[in-house]
């Protein structure tokens, strides 16, 4: 065979060879290209719930649009009440700051409110309840613990001695209770009145938040 018959033939393969590549190439895009089109967009899900890397807090909001109570945050919950006594306040709750007790001469947080009345005027439970205890206290006098629903107690002090109900007595709002003396020793100076304070779970609280429910 002659050298240029051999080439023309090499030649000629070659095209073929080339032709049958590109044909080859030309499928492996078209389906590698579709293959990628069926999977979604990644960078297209960012920021969705379900992402674990970008989930967002959603909250729950009622037909107002106003926020729903989440179930797991501990809530006080409300009672009914009324004022134990009638009568003016003369000292305030005061557990953030210190007051002046004329009796003592000294100043010092103040756990309560004293309410100030005549000697002998009705002191009422300041919600349903039963008597937890009912004891004389060196420093407040005679007093008289109820413990309420939700947690809360309500304390009752210098009460006259003479009084109403005893420890297991299931009482209701405004049941009298006992009546107002002076036998608070770390509060004489006032005069006749009661000092009332109030716990919640334990922790002290303002009692005119707790008389605020009604």
């Amino acid at each position: 065979m002659s050298k240029k018959k051999f080439t023309g033939s090499v030649n000629g393969k070659g095209y073929y060879i080339a032709l049958v590549l590109c044909a080859a190439a030309i499928g492996i895009s078209g389906f590698l290209y579709y293959r990628n089109a069926d999977k979604p967009d990644a960078s297209a899900n960012k920021g969705t719930v379900g992402d674990p890397l970008n989930d967002q807090a959603v909250v729950a909001t009622n037909p107002d649009g106003s926020p729903v109570n989440d179930p797991t945050t501990p809530q006080k919950p409300a009672i009914k009440t009324a004022a134990p006594v009638e009568g003016q306040t003369v000292a305030v709750y005061a557990m953030d700051s210190l007051t002046y007790n004329e009796t003592t001469r000294d100043w010092r947080v103040h756990n309560g409110i004293d309410i100030a009345a005549e000697a002998g005027t009705e002191v009422r439970a300041a919600a349903d309840g039963e008597v937890y205890t009912v004891y004389e206290d060196d420093a407040m006098g005679m007093t008289v613990v109820l413990r309420h629903e939700g947690g809360y107690t309500t304390r009752y002090a210098s009460l006259d001695k003479e009084v109403a109900v005893k420890a297991g007595d299931q009482v209701t709002m405004g049941q009298k209770i006992g009546v107002v003396g002076n036998t608070a020793l770390m509060e004489s100076a006032i005069g006749d009145h009661i000092h009332f304070s109030v716990t919640c779970n334990g922790e002290t609280i303002n009692p005119n938040d707790f008389l605020a429910q009604e």
